[in-house]
């Protein structure tokens, strides 16, 4: 179910909806394809309202994820059956899907069968599809998620630089935030029905919405630990397991003074020695990437994921104190809403 869903998609752009599983993301394309009406509301392309017309007449493409094919035609066939459909003419379908074939990469399959092919050929097939119509919408329903972490990753670049040169108008659905990040020109990030976020990349990772964005973005993703905020005129205290944080504090923050949660994302927290940090903890898991290490530290019954070089060495047991910079801290209220950064940096 959708909940007073308001989005615009710009000209040109692609635009991610990321979220979990059942979050609406599915519903909301299957609603703008025309396959499920909405209650309320309208949808609109190019300033016409489509709310009620029929899938057939929007000029928009779906690209499922299953890459639904039909397995007794050739490519070329399946390539060819949109235009087919509509009565387009021979010689004109030979040329278009001849075309968008070569541009996929696909020119030496266009004789096989789907069965005849990769998993990454057929997805290709499925995009060449839905290419040659030349629509004025694609609409992606987790397209990627059915092919092998390589081949995913080749893929996405390779869908990515087809949209750039295409410039088409796209509305992609994924859960997962890496190709969300990597891919969208703006992302809307969806829970329980609702929009809770939209912007570029940067924006949503630099300065989420709420509680749910921030733990949402990034891997690992940002600390969230419970904190207690009181404010005099100079100071703001942040409080953990009996020890105090003081930071240089604006006035206007001697109303925000209770308890919060504190956002610290793991690459903006720098392990130094107990002694010399106030926030202290033993450090628990050492997760080895090879240029990069995440640490988890144990500190006060909360775990801390900090991502250090891959040379740090780290190891289990081992005491640590937590550097963090206070105009790198997020801070959000009783009710996971963003209320502003623990320090604003001075100018």
């Amino acid at each position: 179910m959708l909940r007073n869903i308001s989005l615009e998609v710009l000209d040109g752009e692609l635009l991610v909806l990321l979220g979990p599983s059942g979050c609406g993301k599915t519903t909301l394309l299957r609603t703008i394809a025309g396959l499920e009406v909405p209650d309320a509301g309208a949808i609109t392309l190019n300033g016409a309202d489509i709310t009620m017309w029929p899938p057939h007449k929007r000029n928009v493409a779906f690209v499922f994820q299953s890459y639904a094919l039909y397995p007794n035609l050739s490519v070329f066939e399946n390539i060819a059956f949109p235009l087919r459909a509509v009565r387009h003419p021979r010689a004109q379908t030979t040329q278009r899907v001849t075309e968008v074939a070569s541009q996929l990469g696909l020119s030496e399959f266009l004789g096989r069968r789907p069965r005849q092919l990769s998993s990454g050929q057929r997805q290709r097939v499925a995009l060449a599809r839905a290419i040659v119509r030349n629509p004025a919408l694609f609409l992606m329903d987790e397209p990627l998620s059915n092919l092998d972490a390589k081949l995913r990753t080749n893929t996405r670049r390779e869908l990515l630089r087809l949209q750039r040169r295409l410039e088409v108008t796209t509305v992609f659905v994924t859960h997962d935030q890496i190709e969300a990040m990597t891919m969208g020109d703006r992302v809307a990030v969806m829970s329980n029905g609702e929009l809770l976020q939209i912007g570029t990349p940067r924006e949503i990772y630099q300065r989420p919405t709420n509680t749910f964005v921030a733990g949402f973005i990034g891997s690992p993703p940002m600390n969230l630990v419970p904190a207690e905020l009181t404010v005099s005129k100079t100071s703001r205290f942040y409080h953990q397991g009996g020890r105090t944080w003081s930071v240089p504090a604006p006035g206007i923050w001697s109303r925000l003074a209770g308890p919060y949660t504190l956002g610290v994302r793991p690459e903006d927290i720098r392990l130094a020695g107990p002694d010399l940090a106030t926030i202290r903890g033993v450090v628990d898991l050492v997760e080895d990437l090879g240029c990069e290490a995440v640490v988890t530290v144990a500190s006060e019954g909360h775990d801390w994921q900090v991502r250090c070089p891959g040379t740090a060495g780290y190891l289990p047991g081992e005491a640590v104190g937590m550097l963090v910079s206070p105009h790198r801290a997020h801070v959000f209220d009783v009710t996971g809403a963003f209320a502003g950064m623990l320090s604003e940096p001075t100018s």
